[in-house]
């Protein structure tokens, strides 16, 4: 299980390993309050997990989607975003919560088509 934490850029090697568990797919783990954005693994409960523990995350600014790479088009569907009674779906409901989340991975995952 490969979770990669972007320091800066994403680059293809972050990519590769955040591949490893689903080759058409990267899920997409984002801190919002931190703009830290978390790729890869197998849920994005393992990136929350990370969060909360080493970058002292606050649960209601952890939100997840992902990087669909047939489609090449970015996802806001995750079972961490299943918060009843502020988010009562996998879809981030919330427009400006959306926004935010889809301007920052298209920040700092820009270029990822070609990375893939």
């Amino acid at each position: 299980m490969a979770i990669v934490v972007l320091q800066k850029t994403v680059t293809k090697e972050d990519i590769k390993s955040a591949r490893e568990e689903y080759a058409n797919y990267i899920k997409i783990t984002v801190d919002l309050a931190q703009e830290i954005i978390a790729i890869g693994g197998e849920y994005h409960a393992d990136s929350q997990k990370i969060f909360l523990e080493e970058y002292g995350s606050k649960q209601k600014d952890i939100w997840g989607g992902g990087y669909n790479i047939i489609l090449k088009k970015f996802e806001v569907n995750a079972l961490v975003n299943l918060r009843p009674p502020e988010n009562e779906s996998m879809d981030i409901l919330d427009p400006e919560i959306r926004n935010n989340f889809l301007e920052l991975v298209e920040e700092k995952l820009s270029g990822i088509e070609s990375l893939t």
